[in-house]
């Protein structure tokens, strides 16, 4: 009987459906293993945007694939270059073999075709295009060797120390890596440092001029409530990644997670990363802005920065060097020649309208420097003598730090850039003028040589600034 069983179930495992069935079930647990073996590592970080406070964290500092959320850096120099002068959003780029041959995600840019550079800017944090971001970055400095090294002085310049850009997209390439920690500070920066152009992060579709594109991660925004932005990445190597923030009435959250299995379990995690930073942050919180990094020019480009009125040098000789205070007596002694000689001159002209007024005496040696104060009581009027030391032209001299799109945004960009920069500022008159393009922000009431002084200390921390002469 035993027998009997063991052949039936031997000639049952030899039947063709049986041995195809445990074939696949073969094939599946093969196809299973490795996919587990290949799992990115996982990271994250959340942080409270306003004060920069790391409310959690997980395998942080660890060195891992960024892939898109590269684009943020891109988009960051983008809108630098643009305050800067460097490159107009208007101004036509032309498209690069490169650029053209990068794989997907892609806007479908053509070798020689040639596209306003706003377009490249939505494509890359609307879609996550890779050919628009290399066109960026060729666009800015010429190839992507130079526009890397500016990538990587920007980043360090931000303190984020553990991260190497090798490129512009994210795509993987060796050396090129980030940590949750380093893309939450990245992250931060772009929300703050450019508010005027931080709404491109929430836009669910935007208009990238060859075609309208829809946002990589529009399903976050639409369930989340309050998330604005920022930016999604996925490659094999790096798994699903998000930097994501969001912002309920006072309080503003940024959650980075690495390695995520797919988009809605990464989406879920960091719905979860989120909402223990809304329950572990202060409702209120005093503000701490992120110091805007410098502006680094890589060196390989052949782009030149447009004269946009930036001060890069000094339009007037340099003072000669003078005592800190000067006595009243030796300033007039100084200029004694030159108050007689005024004096003089109105004096005759007074006594050639009155000829009937007596002869005016000379004055002694000893009083040449009052000579005004010595005038006879018989003249019809004592003239009044007005000497100028100076000619820088007196406080009608003001400095632009910016056109935005509502005055709201130009009194924001006033009042950060007069807590900066208190120094040069201090009893300036923060303005704000409408015009057909857009509103203004200036500071007025400076001197020429304040001005210029402003216009360089703000250029050299990252701020647009060009001067207004006295209209």
């Amino acid at each position: 009987m035993r027998q009997t069983k063991g052949s039936d179930v031997k000639r049952r495992l030899n039947t063709p459906g049986v041995a195809g069935l445990l074939m696949l079930s073969v094939m599946i647990l093969a196809a299973l293993a490795p996919a587990t073996a290949r799992s990115a590592p996982y990271a994250a970080m959340v942080m409270d945007a306003r004060t920069g406070e790391v409310l959690h964290s997980r395998n942080a500092d660890t060195q891992l694939h960024p892939a898109s959320l590269t684009k943020m850096m891109t988009l960051y120099i983008a809108f630098q270059a643009v305050e800067r002068g460097e490159i107009g959003l208007d101004d036509m780029v032309r498209i690069t073999p490169l650029a053209a041959n990068e794989p997907p995600s892609k806007l479908g840019l053509r070798a020689g075709q040639q596209i306003r550079f706003r377009y490249l800017i939505r494509a890359a944090a609307v879609k996550s295009a890779n050919d628009a971001a290399t066109a960026i970055g060729i666009a800015l400095e010429g190839n992507e060797a130079a526009f890397a090294r500016r990538m990587n002085a920007t980043a360090r310049a931000m303190g984020m120390t553990r991260t190497t850009f090798r490129n512009a997209h994210g795509l993987t390439e060796s050396g090129h890596m980030s940590t949750a920690r380093d893309m939450s500070i990245l992250g931060r920066h772009v929300i703050y440092d450019f508010p005027q152009y931080y709404n491109l992060f929430s836009r669910v579709r935007a208009d990238a001029g060859v075609r309208t594109v829809n946002h990589t991660n529009r399903q976050f925004l639409r369930s989340y409530r309050g998330a604005d932005g920022i930016k999604t990445g996925y490659t094999r190597a790096a798994g699903f990644n998000l930097t994501a923030s969001a912002e309920r009435g006072q309080e503003r959250i940024i959650a980075t997670m690495f390695g995520g299995s797919s988009t809605s379990a990464r989406n879920a995690r960091v719905a979860e990363l989120m909402n223990m930073g809304f329950a572990r942050a202060p409702s209120r919180a005093r503000l701490a802005r992120p110091s805007p990094a410098p502006a680094f020019a890589g060196g390989g480009g052949t782009r030149n920065t447009r004269a946009s009125g930036l001060v890069s040098r000094s339009l007037r000789p340099m003072l000669r060097p003078a005592p800190e205070t000067v006595p009243a007596e030796a300033l007039l002694l100084a200029n004694a020649d030159v108050i007689e000689s005024a004096v003089t001159e109105v004096l005759e002209s007074e006594t050639a309208r009155a000829p009937e007024a007596a002869p005016i005496p000379p004055a002694r040696p000893d009083e040449k420097a009052v000579a005004s104060a010595k005038a006879p009581a018989t003249a019809p009027s004592e003239p009044e003598v007005v000497t100028r030391i100076s000619t820088s032209g007196g406080r009608h001299w003001g400095v632009n730090v910016g056109r935005y799109n509502s005055r709201y945004q130009a009194e924001r960009v006033l009042l950060r850039v007069a807590l900066n920069e208190m120094s040069s500022l201090d009893g300036a008159l923060r303005r704000v003028r409408q015009g057909p393009r857009g509103f203004d922000a200036n500071f007025m009431g400076l001197t020429r040589d304040g001005a210029e002084l402003a216009c360089t200390r703000l250029q050299a921390r990252g701020t647009s600034c060009f001067m207004i002469g006295p209209s």
